[in-house]
């Protein structure tokens, strides 16, 4: 990826570290978005629609060999969007309405040239046992994950201990589905 200046926009830790662990080279530029949608999208409409969001504040700054990433992730769950938890009492209320039962983990990742826009995104299904208040309680205050959608990292004590199965991607859940990242930087270079 020598000829193509990656620019993440993303403070997630976890996506960066992915960036690092794929041995590309990005700088981080953050610009802040208001991260509503409108309310007639579902599933991976939300996260597209967010993603390409989350890009246009970067519109017309962007030069020739620049490839601006973008991402949202969502949990799906009873046909609702879940994001990220305000408290305590709301990540509560999320991981007692994902025990026992499965969700699906949806990320969008939106790619964008001063000339070209790709949007690619990936779901995953996760299934939780079933978690008791206590081990609820336990991972709420253990952890804080306030920074996540749906209030758990996977790759946490939660997910250690409560995931049963997984269908798809597990970096997907994490943050980024890491294997679409990487095809289309490669598709990008291809053309250049």
């Amino acid at each position: 990826m020598k000829n193509i200046n990656i620019i993440l926009a993303s403070a997630s830790p976890r996506r960066q570290q992915f960036f690092k662990e794929l041995h590309l080279n990005y700088k981080v530029i953050l610009k802040p978005i208001d991260e509503t949608y409108p309310e007639n999208l579902r599933k991976e409409e939300i996260t597209d629609y967010l993603s390409a969001k989350k890009a246009k504040p970067f519109h017309g700054t962007l030069k020739n060999n620049d490839m601006l990433i973008t991402s949202d992730t969502i949990v799906w769950h009873e046909g609702k969007a879940l994001g990220k938890p305000k408290d305590y009492n709301e990540g509560f209320e999320m991981l007692k309405s994902l025990s026992g039962k499965q969700h699906e983990v949806i990320t969008s990742v939106c790619f964008t040239t001063s000339t070209k826009q790709k949007l690619v995104n990936c779901v995953t299904k996760v299934t939780f046992k079933q978690f008791t208040d206590n081990e609820i309680d336990f991972y709420l205050t253990e952890y804080k994950p306030y920074d996540k959608a749906g209030a758990y990292g996977i790759q946490e004590w939660i997910g250690y201990m409560g995931v049963t199965t997984i269908e798809g991607s597990y970096n997907n859940v994490i943050g980024l589905p890491t294997h679409l990242v990487y095809n289309v930087l490669k598709e990008f270079e291809e053309v250049d």
